[in-house]
């Protein structure tokens, strides 16, 4: 039934029992709706006419609301549709035609409806068919209720978003000043493969991605991004607006290439809303406008969506993408390559039996398990949410370190520590269903994130989890090192004082500034082994003098400064030897 699962107001249903002698022919119908409300064909067929007509007679008008994860469907309500209008309007109002790709219930073109007298057409595109009515019935209402509004020519449109043509729809408006505006689906073309979605773009390699990346994470893309793209390209230029209520992740991806595709788009805003509040999903979302048909630009202005604060301006400057234009300005100067390896921690993918704690003596396990073990193998281990404090040699968790670097046989583990042999073949099954690749032919108990480097005394850590770029000294317990896990970030020394100087060259006020220039807080993992590599420790300990430093490092001596910066100035195929 075409009607089943669509909301038609008292209002509208009214207006249907007084024309109901039209509905029996659509053609009548559908000329009287026209010159009413401005929408085009609101009746496709004899069929739908009769249908309603049905319906009707049965006094069946039926609310409900599907499930539509198959869309990747958060409907925009009609407050945020209303504010997101405004907004827009205000920038400009002197929009002719308004077009909405994936339109849902039409809250968008309703409120872009109450926000001018010059719009001349509008076009709304919707593959789910009853919201194809419910927008009509929306607009029908409006309309009814304002009689001697302005009616621009509509059209909605039951078709796919992918597979509509929005080229000729360009060329056929290209004299229009244009609003582009809507929420496109916010979930990727793996997400909707998993439930075998219908609503896929064609398989294409939109972004131009080299053979791996295409087939790897990178292929992988956003849909709501895919659609952004299809809207720039068509329309670019039309004088207009793109308002698009889209992932944050979308918009920096899209300011990002900008570099590459050129789009004809400049001043540029990013204001970020509360998805929570609006659309009762934790997703980090903003409402993304610019405008069309100008020189290029590529930097974006970030704004809170509700109070206007201005929070930053994000993209290309000195031929580097940063989030802080200001902030990258200023601290620059350390942009370069770190002599010293930033590395991850070890990795098991067996917290289980891997990670345990000690009391009274004995260690227990993720199971609750009680054992013993020699000490041997035994070491402190610190995970992302242990890297608070300015210094640390405490832990809450132990693991075992079955191999000093990768691949390293260990059957030496039997014939020297029983106790601890014995118990990870007890744990064989656990080591046994990782699913990692990495373990493959591996020796039993193989763990990776291991080398020379894991046993220095001294680490700088960092939480490759968090938002924070706090920098941890994390000190030996007993003259043993303590180890991270895979979700933190370090680079060791065997010396505290060149630990120190380089532990207070990283929490500096310069390093900081530049870190947080160029990291957005809110992507998956912020920071990363590439970022870090960007510190250039030799600019940074050039930036300052001995006293600085002697301020903050307690029994500093010149001397030990000095070294400091003699080291950093090995060559780095040199250095890289000595961690």
């Amino acid at each position: 039934m075409i009607y089943d699962d669509i909301n038609i107001s008292s209002l509208a249903l009214e207006f249907f029992k007084e024309n109901v002698e039209n509905l029996s022919n659509y053609n009548t119908s559908n000329e009287l709706l026209r010159k009413i409300c401005g929408i085009n064909n609101f009746f496709t067929s004899q069929n739908e006419a009769t249908e309603l007509l049905e319906k009707i007679t049965e006094e069946n008008s039926i609310v409900s609301e599907p499930f539509r994860r198959e869309y990747g469907d958060f409907q925009t309500n009609e407050n945020l549709a209303l504010q997101v209008a405004e907004y827009t309007f205000l920038k400009r109002n002197d929009f002719e035609f308004v077009l909405e790709p994936t339109c849902g219930k039409g809250n968008f073109i309703l409120a872009s409806i109450k926000q001018s007298n010059s719009l001349k057409k509008i076009v709304g595109v919707e593959i789910y068919q009853p919201y194809v009515w419910e927008t009509k019935f929306k607009i029908l209402d409006y309309y009814l209720l304002n009689l001697n509004a302005n009616k621009p020519e509509i059209d909605i449109i039951h078709g796919n978003v992918f597979e509509f043509d929005y080229n000729q729809l360009a060329e056929s408006t290209s004299n229009l000043k244009t609003l582009v505006i809507g929420n496109p689906p916010w979930v990727t073309n793996s997400e909707l493969g998993s439930i075998d979605s219908k609503n896929l773009p064609q398989k294409s390699n939109f972004k131009n991605h080299s053979g791996f990346e295409a087939i790897t994470g990178k292929g992988n893309f956003d849909i709501g991004e895919y659609i952004s793209l299809i809207m720039l390209k068509c329309f670019e230029n039309h004088i207009g607006t793109f308002a698009f209520l889209i992932k944050n992740s979308v918009v920096k991806n899209l300011i990002q290439d900008q570099k590459r595709n050129n789009f004809k788009i400049r001043h540029s805003e990013k204001l970020n809303i509360d998805s929570k509040k609006e659309f009762n999903v934790s997703v980090n979302a903003c409402l993304f406008l610019t405008n069309l048909n100008n020189e290029p630009d590529y930097t974006c202005e970030e704004f809170d969506f509700y109070s206007r604060e201005y929070l930053t301006t994000f993209g290309w400057y000195r031929d580097k993408f940063v989030y802080s234009v200001k902030d990258y300005d200023i601290s620059s100067i350390v942009d370069g390559k770190s002599i010293f390896t930033w590395r991850s921690g070890v990795k098991h993918d067996c917290s289980k039996v891997m990670e345990f704690e000690r009391m009274n003596g004995h260690f227990i396990n993720g199971l609750g398990e009680e054992f013993n073990l020699e000490k041997k193998l035994v070491f402190g281990l610190l995970k992302s949410s242990d890297l608070k404090t300015d210094k640390t040699n405490d832990y809450r968790k132990l693991t075992i370190i079955t191999q000093k670097k990768i691949g390293q046989e260990t059957n030496y583990i039997k014939d020297s520590l029983p106790l601890t042999y014995k118990y990870l073949s007890s744990q064989k099954d656990f080591f046994d269903k990782r699913k990692s690749s990495i373990y493959k032919g591996k020796p039993d108990f193989s763990i990776f994130g291991i080398g020379d480097y894991s046993f220095a005394k001294y680490k700088i850590a960092i939480s490759g989890l968090y938002k924070s770029t706090h920098f941890t000294l994390v000190c030996p317990e007993d003259s043993k090192p303590i180890m991270l896990d895979d979700t933190c970030y370090f680079i060791g020394f065997k010396n505290i004082k060149m630990a120190e100087i380089a532990h207070f060259l990283v929490n500096s006020d310069l390093v900081q500034k530049f870190l947080k220039s160029i990291i957005f807080s809110d992507s998956k993992r912020s920071i990363n082994k590439d970022t870090l590599m960007r510190i250039d420790f030799e600019k940074a300990y050039e930036n300052f003098e001995f006293e600085n430093a002697k301020d903050r490092i307690s029994d500093l001596k010149i001397e030990h400064w000095e070294e400091f910066g003699d080291m950093i100035k090995v060559s780095v195929s040199d250095q890289m030897s000595i961690f």
